[in-house]
């Protein structure tokens, strides 16, 4: 990426799916109850974007716009891949 450039980073969060890295405020897992009473609210405000393909969802991303995006992915491969396309920045091309 080149200096000056503001195209924002798009992380692979899979099957094709992307999100923008600067809109995420959190990547957690499904499993305590708060995050799954935040799921269910989120689907009643029509906040809820699932990205997983019908497989099991193994993370849920939260944005500053507080839609909740559901993932097949692990948290920890999303979150890696958060870090890796962070490290990119300062590399130019």
């Amino acid at each position: 990426m080149k200096k000056g450039d503001v195209s924002p980073i798009l992380v692979n969060i899979g099957f094709g799916n992307v999100v923008a890295a600067s809109k995420v405020v959190a990547v957690v897992t499904p499993g305590s109850a708060p995050i799954k009473r935040m799921r269910e609210e989120a689907g009643k405000l029509g906040k809820l974007v699932d990205a997983t393909q019908g497989r099991r969802t193994r993370s849920i991303i939260i944005t500053e716009s507080d839609h909740i995006i559901l993932s097949a992915l692990q948290a920890e491969t999303i979150t890696q891949r958060f870090i890796e396309g962070k490290s990119g920045l300062g590399e130019e091309e």
